[in-house]
């Protein structure tokens, strides 16, 4: 059934609003610690007679080591125990589990079954294979079966889950999550060969997801 404009103009700003979303706070949060900074500094230094509106520059400045070095021990903090209990307090909060693991999506360091894989899946057309991301290597509700997600284009957050089975599914060891976003937002101008810089390959050099969980395990 097609989408009226109306409808498809919403379905794409949503998707703009949730892509944008997590920068925006981001952003607010560092402004917000750095009013705090600044508010704090102001009232330290105005006791020893330094006026920041003569001193500009040096104002500035000695804000921003102050809000880095706030940030660094905030992430030192959050290596302790201290982040087992927020992680405990904010666990309540509905939704807050599935933002956290989308969040760490972003994470390239994660290994493991967080690991985010750009694989080539075989059987969505009569001839030819796609590239989708795999966010996750447990198995699905169905035996022998792993959700793939296919992504839209030039719109990268949006697109489908489809469950596949592990026969169909076949890794890009070469290809990264941000290798995956630059193929999809060049609509395809560019090649996948061409963003990771590798040569064609044959399906028969890639392993499949059997094959791959079961190294990736000895390892």
């Amino acid at each position: 059934m097609k989408k009226s404009p109306l409808k498809h103009f919403f379905d794409v700003t949503l998707q703009g609003i949730f892509w944008i979303l997590p920068i925006v706070a981001i952003i607010m949060i560092i402004l917000w610690v750095y009013n705090k900074i600044d508010m704090l500094a102001n009232s330290i230094f105005g006791l020893v007679g330094f006026a920041p509106e003569h001193n500009e520059f040096l104002w500035v400045l000695i804000v921003v080591v102050l809000l880095v070095f706030v940030l660094y021990v905030v992430g030192h903090l959050m290596e302790t125990r201290l982040a087992n209990i927020f992680e405990a307090l904010f666990s309540k909060i509905p939704v807050y589990s599935t933002l956290k693991d989308i969040i760490g999506i972003f994470n390239s360091s994660k290994q493991g079954e967080n690991k985010v894989l750009v694989v080539v899946v075989k059987g969505f057309a009569s001839q030819g294979y796609n590239i989708g991301l795999m966010y996750s290597q447990k198995e699905s509700i169905m035996k022998d079966h792993y959700t793939v997600t296919l992504s839209q284009t030039p719109i990268p957050n949006g697109g489908y889950l489809f469950e596949v089975h592990k026969d169909n599914i076949f890794i890009l060891e070469d290809a990264s999550f941000d290798d995956n976003l630059q193929y999809l937002l060049s609509m395809g101008v560019k090649s996948f060969a061409d963003i990771t810089k590798t040569s064609p390959k044959d399906i028969n050099e890639l392993d499949n997801i059997s094959k791959w969980l079961e190294k990736n395990t000895k390892n």
